[in-house]
């Protein structure tokens, strides 16, 4: 786990391949620490050598799907030029596929030193955040057929996952309010028999409750809050669904998904 390779600046995130998993970050910092999280949350830094175009990468040999990472940037901090490294955060990867865990509020989780606004928080905020996940990104349904609609017969239905499925009678009380309960039959049949061919999400970003409403024992029901803004397959918060497999993810465009019911079957 401590070995590193040059590996490539392409993709950018973290991407599985044989034999271990590619590491690629932009960043104007000095240097990158990758962190990488066993299951009992201990922590191993491994310096990304390696950086072009902007871009630090480096390869790790026997890293696959589950591994759960973060990075730590090293050099200035000088606010006033918009520079913010500081290597007691730990910060998720901006490209993560999948995203594991929660915010803990408190003073770990800020940037700067509450003592002195001006100088940089020396508290580490590794226990305080969420942990970025390697993934699969490989799909088992790429060849499965759908039904296409001309744009006058196209329907489209914009649906908050939790609001359409929390209450629908004939989805099992388990899956309602996730998206486990948008794919089952009853709400499929709901929509088909509208006459509808193709539904948006709401923001399927992983994001996070405003403190002042965690406060209130309350949450952001539209999840604007966001935090993974992954174009290629942001996670699913766990509110909004049962666990993501251990290496999988769910592929979503940012905002919204567009999808045919009728596919679902």
């Amino acid at each position: 786990m401590s070995t590193v390779l040059p590996g490539t600046e392409f993709p950018l995130g973290a991407t599985p391949i044989a034999g271990g998993t590619n590491f690629a970050v932009a960043s104007a910092a000095d240097g990158v620490l990758l962190c990488l999280f066993d299951s009992q949350g201990a922590e191993t830094q491994i310096p990304l050598e390696e950086c072009d175009g902007g871009v630090w990468h480096g390869f790790v040999p026997g890293i696959g799907p589950g591994q759960a990472y973060g990075y730590r940037a090293t050099g200035p901090y000088e606010p006033c030029r918009g520079l913010r490294c500081n290597p007691a955060k730990l910060l998720l990867d901006p490209y993560a596929r999948a995203i594991d865990g929660e915010v803990w509020f408190g003073p770990e989780v800020f940037g700067y030193s509450f003592d002195d606004p001006d100088a940089p928080s020396t508290l580490d905020s590794a226990g305080h955040i969420p942990r970025s996940l390697v993934v699969d990104p490989s799909f088992d349904w790429t060849d499965r057929s759908r039904p296409y609609h001309s744009y006058a017969d196209t329907v489209i239905y914009e649906v908050h996952v939790k609001g359409f499925t929390a209450a629908h009678p004939a989805v099992p009380e388990p899956l309602r309010g996730t998206y486990a309960g948008l794919a089952h039959e009853a709400a499929i049949a709901h929509l088909v028999d509208l006459g509808v061919t193709t539904i948006e999400l709401l923001p399927v970003h992983h994001y996070v409750p405003e403190s002042f409403l965690i406060e209130r024992n309350l949450t952001n029901y539209w999840g604007y809050n966001t935090i993974g803004f992954s174009p290629r397959t942001p996670a699913i918060p766990p509110r909004f669904g049962p666990a993501v497999p251990e290496g999988r993810s769910v592929s979503f465009r940012p905002w919204w998904i567009a999808c045919t019911p009728l596919a679902w079957r």
